[in-house]
């Protein structure tokens, strides 16, 4: 069988990193579609919660767990239980600005811990029972840098890469189960991630960034229409352009330009 778009999501979805940014706007768009939502993040889901329930969500759990462990994940998978998982929002990730040989080992496995194990740690659980029931849609949260070597960013853009490539292989594995997956690669997002990474003094902090309610509802219509990979703007489809085109070495000049804090 194969997907289908549809005009709305109904049913239970699990929200990661749904505390603030995109994670926060796709839990207001299942809200406006009437979802059922598990959200979840490492942080307090205040603001999360109060936006689903705003925008006219059903039934609103919350999850505080760290899903770079995996006691967090199976926090997370004792939470969703026998319950069916109707679309799967895994936007949970995590970055470190900066020369990866002055960080922490442990800084760096937070990273490779969140961003790619993790992720695909609950991937695999969810697109297992989706693929037995024949339904379910997953929307990744990737990055237009994974398209980049990243100098002063680069276990972040390292695991975005993975992440980027591990949906294109996953979504020609399951082409016939009826099991969409999705990933939005977006560019730099005017949410707190560059002051939680320590860039805020970096160049790519300081220019022009995009309004995460745009970056989420291109990744959410992008889900509903079974699309496999979806930019956010022009700006964003032009930089992948660039990198496709570019020397390796070309671009990771040009993203040393923009990582590095003066």
């Amino acid at each position: 069988m194969s997907a289908e778009s549809i005009d709305k999501l109904s049913g239970f979805v699990v929200i990661t990193g749904a505390s603030s940014g995109i994670g926060l706007e796709l839990a207001r768009r299942a809200g406006e579609d009437g979802c059922d939502l598990l959200l979840v993040a490492n942080e307090p889901l205040t603001k999360g919660e109060a936006a689903a329930r705003d925008a006219g969500a059903g039934a609103i759990e919350t999850l505080v767990a760290d899903l770079a462990t995996e006691s967090g994940i199976d926090e997370l998978v004792a939470k969703i239980g026998n319950r069916p998982v109707d679309a799967l929002f895994a936007n949970a990730g995590r970055s470190k600005g900066g020369k990866f040989l002055e960080h922490d080992w442990d800084q760096i496995k937070q990273t490779l811990d969140t961003n790619v194990t993790g992720t695909i740690s609950l991937i695999h659980t969810v697109a297992n029972r989706m693929t037995a029931r024949g339904t379910g849609r997953i929307l990744v949260t990737g990055s237009i840098v994974g398209e980049m070597p990243g100098p002063f960013n680069l276990t972040y853009n390292s695991t975005k890469a993975f992440i980027n490539m591990f949906c294109v292989g996953l979504a020609n594995e399951l082409k016939d189960t009826g099991v969409v997956i999705t990933c939005l690669t977006p560019g730099a997002v005017d949410t707190p991630f560059f002051e939680k990474a320590n860039m805020e003094d970096a160049p790519v902090a300081e220019g022009p960034q995009a309004d995460p309610a745009d970056v989420a509802r291109t990744g959410y219509e992008a889900l509903l229409d079974g699309e496999l990979q979806t930019a956010d703007s022009l700006s964003a489809k032009f930089q992948m352009i660039m990198a496709e085109i570019l020397p390796d070495g070309a671009v990771a000049s040009l993203h040393r330009k923009m990582a590095k804090a003066d």
